[in-house]
């Protein structure tokens, strides 16, 4: 899907060849997903909830912060030509 959205936006043809190169994160563009190191807090998927009404397409925050149905996922994707990964300490 990644790939997919790099397509539709127009700059997958920047994509590298290699897929050594696709594992080393040489392409263009960062996926932070809440509850991992960028974004460690799931508390902040209410807030992002808030915005984008999830129910509006089937989609529920449980008390937990955690989405259903089970197979949903949320994250932001920044198409920045310098995004990165980080942690938040």
């Amino acid at each position: 899907w990644h790939a997919r959205v790099r397509a539709e936006l127009g700059f997958g043809g920047e994509d590298p060849a290699a897929i050594e190169d696709m594992f080393d994160l040489k392409y263009r563009g960062a996926r932070f997903s809440l509850g991992y190191g960028a974004c460690p807090d799931l508390e902040d998927r209410a807030k992002i909830a808030a915005l984008l009404e999830p129910e509006r397409i089937g989609v529920h925050l449980s008390e937990e912060f955690q989405l259903h149905p089970e197979q949903s996922t949320d994250a932001l994707v920044i198409h920045h030509p310098e995004a990165k990964y980080f942690n938040a300490r």
